[in-house]
């Protein structure tokens, strides 16, 4: 049977007692939904989950003891095929994003009409997600902003970094080996991952690598 031609299951998880008492009065009276739970807490929203089994949560992010993006992180993996739209009334970047990473398919304030939100679970139902227009603002914004790679040395132990330094100044393998006070299989070693690391064919690219990049007088 499609999902559409059930009631879809909605668990609700909030700490305030009337925002909970509001939500089912208004879902209650929408067809095709049915609240099949409520929880004060991310704990006992997880243990109302494995019980009811919901098709879709909808839940706050700022509650006592776990906050709702551990309670999300928790749920999905042992409900992947859960459902959770955030309603909360925070748009604050380390809030959004760690839940969105953690798993939240929709993403709405409460500052939502009623129809909104009902439409959001019926969509969630169908695979589709809502995000509220300034959250999708925000995720695109964030997607537009060139990422940064990090210099390549960054991958290198500090080890390899002593190594690379005397590489730079000439040193062959048997000098480094001496003042390092390590095997030559060891150097060997070390010059082969650095030149893997830095992206570079051979020693003299290394040696210039280093200059260029400071890590050698």
């Amino acid at each position: 049977m499609e999902m559409e031609d059930k009631e879809i299951k909605v668990l609700l998880v909030d700490d305030h007692e009337m925002v909970r008492i509001g939500l089912a009065a208004v879902l209650g009276t929408e067809e095709g939904i049915e609240v099949v739970g409520e929880a004060s807490s991310g704990e006992e929203g997880i243990r109302l989950a494995q019980e009811y089994r919901p098709d879709v949560v909808l839940m706050d992010l700022v509650m006592e003891g776990m906050d709702g993006i551990e309670t999300t992180r928790q749920l999905l993996a042992l409900h992947p095929d859960c459902k959770v739209i955030v309603l909360t009334s925070y748009l604050d970047d380390e809030k959004m994003y760690p839940v969105i990473e953690a798993g939240a398919f929709s993403y709405l304030l409460k500052t939502s009409r009623a129809s909104e939100i009902a439409e959001a679970i019926r969509a969630a139902a169908r695979g589709q997600s809502v995000l509220e227009s300034q959250v999708a603002s925000k995720m695109m914004n964030r997607f537009r902003q060139p990422k940064v790679e990090a210099p390549a040395h960054e991958e290198l132990t500090e080890r390899e970094m002593d190594v690379l330094r005397l590489l730079a100044q000439g040193k062959s393998n048997q000098d480094i080996a001496d003042e390092l006070i390590i095997g030559i299989k060891t150097v060997k070693f070390h010059v082969t991952n650095i030149l893997a690391k830095l992206g570079v064919e051979d020693r003299t690219q290394a040696a210039i690598y280093a200059y260029k990049n400071g890590l050698a007088e």
